[in-house]
């Protein structure tokens, strides 16, 4: 038996599962401390069904609290950033490309060390360690406890950034220190750019992981707490402080694997209507498809683990204004029972449009009555068309599959669509997120170039590393199994190099 709970940007969702059964599930609004939102969903479940005290054996919790902090420039951390590479990289230094606000935000101190190494493994230049020991202790004079430490070609080998790591904490154990080669690709500035939010978000990692946690023991469960990440998998709580930045898109994650559990279907594309945007994807295997480029977070170049999921203002809050017809992106979020016209307010939503249509039975009807059948349809065909366009180019070829419909704003999407063989409206679809966090598996992840290898030989090693990784994040090695990979052969390039990427998950451990 586990729970499952989405914190979305209007609404906190939770459902209560045994094995594959739905038992219970509910939703409330998400208010400015999330806290009281997981509080009064798990009180509801709880009890609704006073067994599952002693019966949960997990509490999984998506939330959108860490990419917010990002996007809103609240509750971040000043960080020392590090990077190991001169004489090379010397001419952009770290942050370069940010907006100037979070960069002025964010940015303590910048060092830039000799050492780092090419993509076959030779050393660029020896490390550095009398200039690493004088930064350590100049970060120990400072009030900065947040440490990113990025070093060229740290995904192939990650020595450098290992010494680095170990000297600065020998002279300060208090430093919290995010290291490169857990989060981004090859490309440097993107990589490096992902572990300085990473470090950013400690305090507000700590506190929120702590918060979830005490939340828990006050329902009176007793069971452990996994956060979900932009795969669609889970971590352990301890490890989800560390790695906040894992878990930035867990909301659109959720609703994919918890409409591909609800449907069985496993590849299909899927749109999630929320009450202030729908976000768009594609399913494989059951799991949400990559992204492969870079992925912009509050204006950050990121390139690393992110579902390839587009975002648009249409939802069941979402603003129509008249005169001339503009359809979001404002929403009125978690305030639409005080706002919306079917509930006395004075503001048109989309959820109004829907009531009025008849797609909807919410509210008092009668408070829409006036707006015209010719206003409706007109609306109701903007929202068609942007939808249409917005699945249409997130699909990589033009065969007709599935479309999947989750989310409390479902309603509002068409029942047809070209290039798409069916459109689904999946059963429990209002809770199909927090469906997805109680389901989600454990992952293991590596992407890095091979030197001298055979195909097989390289992928082996590579499912290997992504195995014993899972397993560290709480995985039953028994249940891993392979659900992506690739391998990529390098041109003009000596030693036969090959960049493999390799994706794992398996079941909790008991």
């Amino acid at each position: 038996m586990r729970i499952g709970i989405d914190v979305g940007g209007t609404n906190t969702d939770a459902v209560l599962i045994e094995g594959e059964v739905i038992i219970a599930s509910c939703k409330t609004a998400t208010t400015d401390e999330i806290n009281d939102g997981i509080e009064t969903v798990l009180k509801n479940l709880v009890t609704s069904y006073p067994a599952s005290c002693k019966k949960v054996e997990a509490v999984m919790i998506g939330t959108t609290h860490f990419v917010n902090a990002v996007v809103q420039r609240r509750h971040l951390n000043k960080v020392t950033s590090i990077r190991i590479g001169l004489p090379a990289s010397a001419s952009l230094y770290p942050m370069i490309d940010w907006p100037e606000d979070l960069r002025t935000l964010v940015n303590g101190d910048i060092y830039m060390v000799e050492g780092g190494h090419e993509y076959d493994g030779r050393p660029l230049l020896p490390l550095d360690e009398k200039e690493l020991l004088k930064i350590a202790q100049n970060i120990k004079k400072s009030e900065i406890s947040a440490v990113a430490i990025s070093s060229i070609f740290s995904p192939l080998t990650d020595a450098c950034e290992i010494r680095a790591e170990e000297i600065l904490l020998n002279e300060d154990p208090s430093l919290r220190i995010s290291v490169s080669n857990k989060f981004g690709r090859i490309g440097l500035l993107e990589r490096e750019s992902v572990t300085i939010l990473n470090a950013s978000l400690q305090d507000l990692s700590e506190s929120t992981v702590d918060a979830f946690e005490k939340a828990i023991k006050r329902s009176g469960l007793n069971a452990p707490l996994f956060i979900t990440q932009n795969d669609g998998t889970v971590t352990k709580s301890d490890i989800a402080r560390d790695t906040p930045v894992f878990g930035f898109a867990s909301g659109p994650t959720n609703s994919m694997r918890g409409a591909a559990f609800l449907s069985g279907i496993e590849n299909a594309m899927v749109v999630d209507i929320g009450g202030t945007t729908s976000d768009v994807g594609c399913i494989r295997n059951g799991y949400p498809r990559e992204a492969n480029n870079v992925v912009e977070i509050g204006g950050v170049r990121t390139l690393f683990r992110m579902p390839d999921v587009v975002s648009i203002g249409i939802g069941g809050g979402t603003i129509v204004k008249s005169d001339p017809l503009k359809i979001g992106p404002e929403s009125v979020g978690h305030r639409l029972q005080q706002t919306a016209r079917i509930f006395g307010g004075n503001q048109l939503t989309l959820t109004d449009i829907a009531v009025a249509s008849n797609d909807l039975e919410l509210g008092d009807p009668a408070l829409v009555s006036e707006i015209s059948k010719q206003k409706v349809s007109q609306i109701k065909e903007a929202v068609n068309a942007t939808l249409e366009q917005t699945v249409d180019s997130m699909k990589t070829d033009n065969a007709e599959i599935p479309l999947l419909v989750v989310g409390g704003g479902a309603m509002l999407c068409p029942k047809e669509m070209d290039g798409i063989s069916d459109v689904i409206n999946v059963i429990h679809a209002d809770v199909a997120n927090a469906v997805g966090a109680a389901m989600a598996q454990i992952s293991g992840e590596v992407d890095r170039v091979f030197n001298d290898m055979t195909r097989d030989d390289l992928l082996l090693e590579a499912t290997q590393i992504a195995t014993q990784r899972a397993m560290a994040a709480g995985a039953d090695k028994d249940t891993v199994r392979v659900v992506d990979m690739e391998d990529l052969p390098l041109a003009y390039i000596p030693g036969n190099a090959v960049r493999a990427r390799v994706r794992v998950v398996g079941d909790i451990a008991r």
